[in-house]
């Protein structure tokens, strides 16, 4: 006769804390948490979206149920997906003594399966899985992202409420010269300043006066375009203060480094402080990271080539890093990352330029985070002041 023996537990999990994840939506938040004393079941609460005395009230029942199980007292750690709420959730919990974790979701390994299973449910136990694998000190498990303080996250608006009203400026302007080209107009600017009268003494291709509902809707155009002029001095005039803020609390000031280069604006050293270099960053592979400049190469085998730059960063602070690249060419053309640029095209043919000038974004944003960081000067580069 065999003796029957409870099977032997393989794996051993002793919780150090209450791990509390939350998948958050527009209309519901699912509290999926796990305690010390209550096994390997995970618990699931649904709460009303934004209801945060409703989550303080549900915290604080995990943790008199943890004690009453165990008789000890353990922290809460949680974890969000960086999405549309922001990072408010976190600086709430955060303020309440809570350690909150916010998790780029990108960076969360998932099935490859054409079609996989996709319910809040799953992703609230996945992020319960990948915050224990985070505290345990598993590498590369995950990328966790780090919440900017208010000032910070405040100041981005000025450079993205700039470019959204720039792009509708753009989108005003061709809206006006499309009516006017159905009419054979092709000489109205609608940036003049003279654009109210030269409206008034427009003929149409055939030699008729501008139709009657149509002039009425390209001066509501510009009553909007105008609108939109005054409120991009406005945010422009922000902008320079708080510049001019800065500049006068730190000496010197980073985005005064930044100007004192010749072919950046003050716009781009804005966008470029603001985005990106106000950060920490330990190395230059972190730089080009954050921007979605880092390379990824598909290494597999006899496979080895090379797929692009990741994508995977600020697309403001990449696109802000392609067009200075550009005009980097133009306005320092002796400097160092210049000659690199023009012998690596030449050596392709000339051919190939949109891919080297991505490679020279990247050496370029490592070499402005080197100015700007430690004040290594860019080899070769001309100086306004000079």
């Amino acid at each position: 006769m065999f003796k029957t023996e409870k099977a032997a537990i393989a794996i051993h999990t002793n919780l150090g804390a209450i791990f509390v994840s939350l998948e958050l939506s527009r209309s519901t938040w699912l509290i999926t948490s796990l305690s010390p004393g209550n096994g390997e079941k995970m618990s699931k609460h649904a709460l009303k979206a934004g209801d945060v005395a409703g989550l303080f009230n549900l915290l604080s029942k995990l943790r008199d149920r943890c004690r009453a199980r165990t008789g000890d007292a353990y922290p809460i750690v949680t974890i969000q997906e960086a999405g549309l709420d922001g990072f408010w959730i976190h600086r709430v919990l955060e303020k309440e003594g809570i350690e909150s974790h916010v998790v780029d979701a990108a960076s969360i390994a998932t099935s490859r399966r054409q079609r996989r299973v996709k319910t809040d449910r799953i992703d609230g136990e996945a992020l319960l899985r990948v915050l224990m694998a985070y505290k345990r000190g598993e590498p590369r498990v995950c990328s966790m992202a780090r919440a900017p303080s208010p000032d910070e996250e405040d100041r981005r608006r000025i450079g993205r409420e700039r470019k959204a009203l720039t792009a509708e400026r753009v989108s005003h302007i061709n809206r006006i010269k499309g009516l006017l080209f159905s009419q054979g107009i092709t000489n109205y600017e609608p940036m003049n300043k003279d654009r109210r009268q030269q409206l008034e003494v427009l003929q149409t291709g055939d030699g008729h006066a501008l139709p009657t509902h149509m002039k009425a809707q390209i001066a509501r155009e510009l009553d909007r375009l105008e609108l939109l002029l005054e409120q991009i001095r406005t945010v422009e005039d922000e902008r320079d203060a708080l510049i001019a803020a800065q500049t006068a609390e730190m000496k010197p000031s980073p985005v005064t480094m930044l100007l004192e280069l010749k072919g950046i604006g003050t716009e781009f050293a804005n966008i470029l402080w603001a985005e990106g270099l106000f950060r920490h960053f330990d190395n230059r592979r972190q730089v080009a990271a954050y921007a979605g400049l880092a390379p990824t190469p598909w290494q597999s085998g006899t496979i080895d080539r090379e797929q692009g730059v990741s994508k995977a960063g600020n697309p403001r602070l990449r696109v802000t890093l392609i067009q200075l690249s550009w005009l980097w060419l133009r306005h320092q053309p002796d400097s160092a990352l210049s000659q690199w640029f023009n012998a690596r095209v030449h050596r392709n043919g000339g051919r190939m330029k949109k891919s080297t000038i991505v490679a020279l974004a990247r050496k370029l944003l490592v070499a402005i985070w080197k100015y700007v960081a430690s004040g290594v000067v860019i080899e070769g580069a001309i100086m306004k002041r000079a």
